[in-house]
């Protein structure tokens, strides 16, 4: 009977080594066929919604915690045995994002927060997406707020204008929205980048600073569309290979408002001169 419980134990011991780097995942995944990056896939309207399977297995490998937080760990592959080599290839034919840390290298730390109108711009500049809130047309609330994710640029990572620029489709909510009452509020966290989390700063927390530029979205102008396709695309590639039967175009935010807190004490309403002005670098 001793020997029968050293055998489980073993049995145990042992899977537990091999999952020691692996951490669960939504069943959903996407396939692919051969080994060429994920950037190359076909992600056209008729071909992508084929390339969604649920795989039978739940378990995919994954960065330990720890590396996500920066502290210095062995990666996964050096963790990995030879002996995992087929489990390794057949991972590695199922598209999943990597846990990367952040981009520390696309933006500086932030300004003083006495810096209000730089501060702005900073959170404008860095951040990859904010939260629209426009007055809805659908029917059950029409007329109420509604919000939604954006990913939006202010220009490339070494070109800060401070005006906001979006990639919409008219098959959107948010469009039709628009296009019934032009005015809008974007709100932006500081949260969204390192710097909160390295503080141990609550997103609500007032020193994680937080933005709303509110004005009119308005279509992007012929002569500015070059500008507009730079900024979207060089922050956003993925949106290059969007299906081009959803008719996306390019708007802009004509600010009326900057409002941040980035500090205890009380909000800040930024004249729109000093914005412009400031700088996020």
């Amino acid at each position: 009977m001793r020997a029968r419980y050293l055998v489980l134990a073993a049995v145990f011991a042992n899977v537990a080594a091999v999952c020691r780097s692996y951490t669960l995942r939504s069943s959903v995944s996407w396939v692919i066929p051969s080994d060429d990056v994920v950037e190359d896939a076909d992600l056209s309207e008729e071909v992508a919604p084929a390339l969604l399977v649920d795989t039978a297995g739940l378990w995919k490998q994954a960065h330990p915690s720890s590396n996500v937080l920066g502290d210095s760990v062995e990666s996964p592959g050096e963790l990995l045995k030879s002996e995992d080599e087929n489990s390794a290839r057949l991972s590695s034919r199922l598209f999943s994002y990597r846990l990367e840390k952040g981009k520390q290298s696309s933006s500086s730390s932030p300004p003083p927060h006495r810096e209000t109108a730089r501060t702005a711009r900073y959170i404008a500049h860095y951040s990859d997406w904010g939260f629209l809130a426009t007055v809805s047309t659908l029917p059950k609330i029409k007329g109420l707020p509604f919000g939604n994710i954006f990913a939006v640029s202010d220009g490339p990572l070494d070109n800060s204008t401070g005006i906001i620029y979006f990639y919409l489709t008219p098959m959107d909510n948010s469009v039709s929205d628009i296009q019934s009452n032009p005015f809008a509020s974007l709100a932006f966290s500081e949260a969204e980048g390192e710097f909160c989390r390295q503080m141990m700063y609550d997103p609500e927390d007032p020193r994680c600073a937080r933005l709303t530029l509110t004005g009119k979205m308005v279509e992007v102008a012929p002569e500015e569309l070059a500008f507009a396709k730079e900024a979207m695309f060089s922050r956003h590639p993925v949106m290059a290979k969007w299906p081009v039967g959803h008719k996306w175009f390019f708007m802009k935010l004509e600010l009326i408002q900057v409002w941040l807190q980035d500090w205890v004490g009380g909000i800040s309403l930024i004249p729109l001169e000093d914005y412009f002005k400031a700088t996020p670098f």
